[in-house]
């Protein structure tokens, strides 16, 4: 009987729909499309599962994961206690991952598909009309993950870890504002985009300090903060696009 390749880091079955800007984003292959994301050497996987119980026990390895890193945080993440978490042999884990930061590398990956897959049915909404309600929904899905996605709130996008998680060549914010800036030039037209990635750039770092500052003050993220959040880049955006 033939095998077919499945996405272990795709959470949940049949989700088989994906916006164009998730499409990038290929963490089966533990990388991005040059030019989006990750440079060719940021691949987390020894060997890709192709059979569906290898790739069950992948998937089961990226949620123990996300579970530990919020229980232990990165430090205290060791692969003994994640096999344990995820019911596998030790073996297991070396098969497809070679230490514990590729394993965190690929959840951060995987963390970072769930996003484009959100912002990517956000604007597909025909009420989104305008650049700074894509601005919007970037930062509510980005504040509703550290809510919702377990591993989220201690990993983000991969900076506990190392700056360049996502991609061996770029810091993982410059992956995030290539992310968005390609989004924003495909559904808006926006023209110039060297011009776009520079404010994308400034306004990333300040939306991810102001958050990560909001989620400290509060669990749920205080909600004044995140509030001045918004504000802040939506006003300097619109001074600077």
């Amino acid at each position: 009987m033939a095998t077919q390749t499945v996405n272990p880091f795709q959470r949940g079955e049949g989700e088989t729909t994906r916006h164009r800007l998730a499409e990038r984003t290929d963490p089966a292959r533990g990388q991005v499309e040059k030019g989006s994301s990750a440079g060719a050497g940021t691949k987390p996987l020894r060997r890709v599962p192709v059979q569906g119980r290898s790739v069950a026990r992948v998937g089961r390895m990226l949620d123990a994961c996300a579970e530990l890193v919020d229980e232990v945080g990165y430090d205290g993440l060791t692969t003994t206690l994640l096999a344990e978490r995820a019911g596998v042999a030790i073996g297991s884990v070396y098969q497809f991952f070679p230490d514990k930061r590729a394993i965190v590398q690929a959840l951060t990956l995987r963390s970072l598909e769930g996003y484009l897959e959100r912002l990517g049915a956000r604007l597909a909404d025909e009420g989104i009309a305008h650049w700074w309600d894509a601005v919007d929904a970037a930062i509510d899905e980005y504040i509703d993950m550290h809510r919702t996605v377990p591993g989220f709130r201690t990993l983000h996008f991969g900076d506990v870890v190392d700056i360049h998680l996502l991609d061996d060549e770029r810091d993982n914010n410059d992956v995030i504002v290539s992310q968005l800036s390609g989004l924003l030039i495909e559904r808006f037209g926006i023209l110039d985009a060297q011009r776009l990635q520079f404010v994308l750039a400034i306004a990333v770092e300040a939306a991810d300090a102001l958050i990560k500052l909001a989620f400290r003050k509060s669990t749920d993220g205080d909600p004044v903060v995140l509030g001045e959040a918004k504000a802040l880049i939506k006003e300097y955006l619109h001074h600077r696009l």
